[in-house]
């Protein structure tokens, strides 16, 4: 699992100042990260997935595997659309319907994207909300309360925009 993760060496090439805890409880793990360089922009999730061991780190080599085919491989650059393709595909996968689904297995996300030249970013979140300290305040952006797997009251994802200034943390 985790040579899945990204290396240290491709995220300096992408992100400056930066830093990444991952401690999982077991050698696999349901938490993952990941990041990518397209469409002009940088592209942060973290996740946390049903299950712990060896449930959690199936749930996240798929997401991992999804992000990155949304992205990388069908050219989805909008994070809320991400993250409906994200979710679309792993009901598809797991063949999850309202009414054969006991155990709702899914993921809960916040992504991201920078565009660095344009100073803005786009979140989108599924039950995780992305915080941001700018002159030393604290603003909360709130997810959409709903997973990503089946789940009573779907919608699509909204995409969040955000004009950043320099010395923002995310």
């Amino acid at each position: 699992q985790s040579a899945l993760l990204p290396p240290q060496d491709v995220i300096d090439k992408v992100l400056d100042n930066y830093f990444v805890l991952n401690k999982p409880r077991d050698i696999v793990s349901g938490d993952f990260y990941w990041i990518a360089n397209a469409h002009d922009k940088v592209y942060v999730c973290v996740a946390d997935c049903t299950g712990h061991g060896v449930p959690g780190a199936f749930m996240s080599m798929l997401g991992m595997a999804l992000l990155n085919e949304a992205v990388n491989i069908d050219g989805i650059a909008e994070p809320g659309k991400i993250l409906d393709y994200l979710r679309m595909q792993i009901i598809r996968t797991l063949h999850q319907t309202e009414e054969t689904s006991i155990v709702k297995d899914g993921m809960d996300i916040a992504l991201f994207s920078i565009d660095f030249k344009e100073m803005k970013m786009e979140y989108a979140g599924a039950h995780n909300s992305l915080y941001l300290v700018r002159e030393n305040e604290l603003v909360e952006f709130q997810p959409d309360k709903m997973p990503i797997s089946i789940y009573y009251n779907m919608h699509d994802f909204k995409t969040n925009i955000v004009n950043l200034e320099k010395g923002d943390l995310i």
